[in-house]
């Protein structure tokens, strides 16, 4: 349909005095917008001589703002000019719209700044969800692309991974000193974790007394080749962090120990048992099953020792090639008792809640299948129902699941006070069962105290312990300590750190697995620096 330009004016182009409106129409979501420039001419861009000759002219489709939910398309007409200049090389240009939009552009400027903040901020795939939820119209490629063309003078400043100081600070653009919480560096964004590019941009800004860094041997090569005068310190998240990971080494090799011991068998009581029932107290299998298992392991094994195959001996049979193949690895016929090991199921995220429901007194199996399709859960009545046999089937004083490796790990580097009274009691249990799991737990509280309290200076005397201990894990992170022994003193003694940075470094890390692998380095560089 067609409406008033005078209108369409005011409201598409206001502040835009370069353009008319001459029709628009909307159909299918999307408005279209006939438009063609006011002014009667244009200068060259080469001689800068004004020209009302025209040429001839094209159309350009440009993206613009969405208006009411509706997608915007400027169907714009350009009209190309003859320079009248006999010594000017261009003999036609088009006529410039600096006002609305940009050479070679789909899009007019006010879009793209918008597109470039959703791509600096979401990068590809995701600004490209939200453009489409936005009606931009723009997809991850554009988004891309319009982070690579944000102009380069545009320069904030920008987080570095480290921290450090000067000693006499030459100019905004190099460091300031960290106690004032500002930021390390300028405009660098270093492309790699090696040495060399740390070094070459620590040797061209010299005056450099106080580097903070993680254990990365790059790091340290950096810092020596590039500062050989500076104090390296070895930053205390990180030492923490290394010592978390040795600890759940140790806890790992010592798994068995984490189980409680099983509870003596009760007496059996004069129940029939089924032909599917396995040894509960290490006597072999008994019923029609077992003796048929008994039988066909013989049986195959007998064939075997007289020269048979495999397939032969399945095909004779009758048996499936798999089933003739387990008999034929299994030593003796008890081997070929195999555990009931459940299937994964689509309840199983639910299986919790339908725990603490039933031991709350709620058994309707209708009433629980209800609650979870409240919540959208992708269940049947029939695997409610099922779940809830066995809950009610289950002999009240089951033993818990032993802990994870994951959680004794949690508890042995946490603080004591962090830890609530079950925690503190399941902890002091697995302690009890396992002398070396109790030793490490003593190696970890006294690191703790050296890191709290900064004492650096008995670090030795800690490594000492542990490589007596022999603990796997904790020993290979001890000994590791001594090729960095002095920058490891300072970090435990000295109060510098770089823990005010690594809220910037952990957003670096989020902005760069934003990217998708769409762009290289010099986008995420821009959306570091601009961010």
């Amino acid at each position: 349909m067609e409406t008033d330009a005078v209108f369409w004016n005011s409201l598409l182009f206001d502040g835009i005095d370069e353009v008319n409106v001459e029709a628009v129409t909307a159909a299918f979501g999307t408005v279209d917008v006939m438009a063609r420039g006011r002014a009667a001419g244009a200068a060259c861009p080469d001689c800068g001589r004004f020209s009302d000759r025209g040429h001839d002219c094209y159309q350009r489709r440009l993206k613009d703002l969405p208006l009411g939910g509706q997608s915007v398309a400027i169907m714009l007409k350009v009209r190309r000019f003859i320079c009248d200049t006999g010594n000017c090389p261009r003999r036609t240009f088009a006529e410039p719209f600096a006002q609305l939009t940009t050479l070679y552009s789909r899009f007019t400027t006010r879009l793209s700044h918008v597109l470039e903040r959703v791509g600096l901020s979401l990068a590809g795939r995701a600004g490209a969800r939200l453009a489409a939820q936005l009606s931009f119209g723009a997809g991850a490629d554009d988004l891309v692309a319009q982070g690579y063309s944000v102009a380069r003078s545009v320069v904030q400043h920008a987080a570095c991974a480290g921290c450090g100081r000067l000693r006499h600070p030459p100019g905004p653009d190099l460091f300031h000193r960290l106690d004032l919480r500002r930021i390390a560096s300028r405009g660098r964004c270093l492309p790699t974790r090696e040495a060399g590019p740390l070094a070459v941009w620590l040797t061209s800004h010299p005056g450099v007394e106080i580097i903070c860094r993680d254990r990365a041997g790059a790091y340290a090569e950096g810092a020596r080749l590039g500062a050989p005068n500076a104090l390296q310190i070895a930053d205390r998240f990180h030492l923490w962090q290394g010592l978390g990971r040795a600890v759940e080494t140790c806890v790992a090799a010592h798994r068995d120990c984490l189980p409680a011991p099983p509870p003596k068998p009760l007496a059996r009581s004069n129940q029939t048992r089924t032909d599917a029932d396995l040894p509960q107290n290490g006597s072999d299998p008994v019923g029609r099953r077992a003796e048929r298992k008994k039988a066909a392991h013989a049986l195959v094994h007998e064939l075997l020792a007289q020269g048979h195959s495999r397939r032969a001996i399945a095909r004779r049979l009758g048996w499936g090639l798999n089933t003739v193949l387990r008999y034929a690895s299994a030593v003796r016929w008890q081997d070929t008792f195999r555990e009931n090991r459940p299937r994964p199921s689509r309840l199983d995220p639910y299986k919790p809640y339908l725990a603490r429901r039933f031991a709350a007194g709620c058994t309707s199996v209708t009433q629980l299948h209800r609650e979870l399709l409240t919540e959208h859960a992708p269940v049947t009545y029939q695997m409610v129902r099922a779940h809830i046999a066995t809950l009610r089937t289950a002999p009240p004083d089951a033993a818990p699941p032993p802990p994870t490796v994951r959680q004794v790990t949690g508890w042995l580097t946490r603080h004591p006070t962090a830890l609530s009274e079950e925690d503190r009691a399941d902890l002091k249990n697995v302690l009890a069962r396992c002398p070396e799991l109790d030793a490490a737990a003593g190696h970890v509280r006294d690191f703790g105290e050296i890191l709290t309290h900064r004492l650096g200076a008995t670090l030795p005397i800690w490594i000492d312990a542990v490589d007596a201990s022999q603990l796997p894990g904790l020993t290979n992170f001890a000994l590791h300590m001594l090729r960095d022994l002095n920058a490891v003193t300072a970090g435990l003694t000295l109060e510098w750190s770089s823990g005010s940075v690594e809220g910037a470094v952990n957003r670096i890390k989020k902005i760069k697995r934003q990217l998708y692998g769409r762009a290289g380095f010099e986008l995420l560089r821009k959306m570091i620096l601009l961010q």
